[in-house]
């Protein structure tokens, strides 16, 4: 579903070299993206989301180039760390809000809703508002608010980093379950190994702004040949 045709950046002032990326990630997939701070992931999943433009390259989406348009107008939603959530909001408008900002929705839009917190176990709590929740719960509606956007990219920046293990594992899970539910494709970058392999099939490992190994998840990890990648992982 997504192309990463020769694409490339570079920080302005930076004497580093540019990055460059090749990838591709099918429909239905949850591709991991891992590797040391500064390797540029997060560089790559701005550029998708249109955070960022790249100097030379293409973003496909089925065919069709996306680089150049706008953030607003690109078929991306995008999860971080920190949820965004309004405090003074209820779960419920929150969540809506990721559909039109002017809160005027069809009945179809609330539908919508109602599933999307109904599937990530939160629909009791749809009045409550962000600050009487455990982190696990805002970023569950953090998630559901994406996933009523109806975009066919979804990119999750360490958004499960601040959960324990149990947590992680069990939004992990449920995030792989709805993205070949709904046919998206998604990355998610995270610095924890565990994370890649409850998610992905593959795994991509970016050193230095380039896409240096793109493997199974589990070859790459535990039969990695790469030098870059036995220095991340180190002795564990």
């Amino acid at each position: 579903m997504i192309e990463i045709q020769g694409l490339e950046f570079s920080y302005p002032g930076l004497e580093a070299p540019g990055m460059y990326f090749d990838l591709e990630v099918a429909g239905g997939e949850v591709l991991s993206l891992i590797g040391p701070s500064g390797s540029g992931k997060s560089t790559l999943l701005s550029l998708i989301a249109g955070f960022l433009m790249p100097t030379a390259g293409k973003i496909l989406l089925d065919g069709a180039a996306i680089e150049t348009l706008p953030a607003a107008q690109r078929p991306v939603s995008i999860v971080f760390q920190q949820h965004n959530l309004f405090l003074h909001l209820d779960l419920y408008t929150n969540v809506a809000l990721g559909i039109d900002p002017s809160l005027r929705l069809t009945s179809s839009q609330i539908a919508s809703i109602g599933d999307a917190l109904e599937r990530l176990g939160l629909s009791d709590m749809r009045r409550r508002k962000p600050g009487s929740l455990s982190g696990g719960q805002r970023q569950r509606v953090a998630l559901a608010r994406a996933l009523v956007r109806r975009r066919k990219i979804l990119l999750l920046d360490e958004a499960f980093a601040a959960l324990g293990p149990a947590q992680r594992a069990e939004m992990i899970s449920l995030v792989k379950n709805l993205v070949q539910e709904n046919g998206m494709a998604a990355l998610l970058v995270s610095h924890q190994p565990r994370d890649a392999l409850i998610a992905s099939e593959r795994t991509a490992f970016l050193c230095k702004g380039r896409i240096t190994a793109l493997a199974p998840t589990a070859e790459l990890l535990e039969q990695s040949a790469l030098p870059e990648v036995r220095e991340y992982l180190g002795s564990t």
